[in-house]
């Protein structure tokens, strides 16, 4: 049965702990993709001079290149070689074949997300993170049973980001909280929230919009 794992590691034990200590404001971002290797990397909330002085100074650094610059949103793409010790951490993560959905580091922490074959799988990892000196803290597991996939098209953090709003009072005229606190609340970015609530809208509209001939189980 696939698992899906959320852990919370310590930037000091891990990568970027420097660099995000000379950037307070950063926010690092795994490129979106399903991958079994560490894609490219965003930063976001800091301008490119201060980036990149910070990278050079992080120990865990050996390597970065520049791939893209918004302008609109102040973002930045970059392809970051980690040193071997740094390296081994997310060798670590992905050695029993999990696949890496999801990474978000700032203020000392990563926020990572992954999908195991089975819960097995994800057992072994963790001790192997706590064996090789890493923190790991394993905040959340979710089965992904055959009967969740037929009644839901949310994913888990879509269903947990509306489940907050709704909790926090986010939808309520006043707002009771805002974004970037509830963000805070659920320990991730506020961008990766907003793009969390944004895909579970379109979800629920194209559901409800959807023909009731061509629902599953209809």
């Amino acid at each position: 049965m696939s698992t899906i794992a959320e852990f919370r590691l310590p930037t000091e034990d891990t990568a970027l702990s420097v660099a995000l200590e000379r950037a307070p404001d950063a926010t690092v971002e795994l490129e979106p993709s399903v991958s079994k290797t560490l894609p490219c990397l965003w930063i976001s909330d800091a301008d490119r001079e201060t980036v990149e002085s910070a990278l050079e100074a992080d120990p865990t650094v050996e390597s970065f290149e520049l791939l893209v610059e918004t302008e609109t949103d102040r973002r930045l793409l970059y392809d970051i070689t980690f040193g071997e010790e740094a390296q081994r951490v997310w060798d670590e993560l992905l050695d029993e074949g999990g696949s890496l959905l999801e990474a978000t580091a700032t203020a000392g922490w990563w926020q990572i997300r992954m999908r195991f074959l089975d819960r097995e799988e994800l057992c072994e990892t963790n001790d192997r993170l706590v064996e090789f000196g890493v923190n790991a803290d394993l905040r959340r597991i979710t089965e992904l049973t055959d009967d969740s996939r037929t009644h839901t098209r949310l994913t888990p953090e879509q269903q947990e980001a509306l489940s907050a709003a709704f909790e926090h009072g986010y939808f309520e005229i006043p707002r009771q909280i805002s974004m970037e606190e509830l963000a805070a609340e659920l320990g991730i970015s506020h961008q990766a929230l907003s793009e969390r609530l944004r895909r579970a809208y379109e979800t629920l509209v194209d559901a409800e919009l959807q023909p009731a001939s061509d629902r599953p189980n209809s």
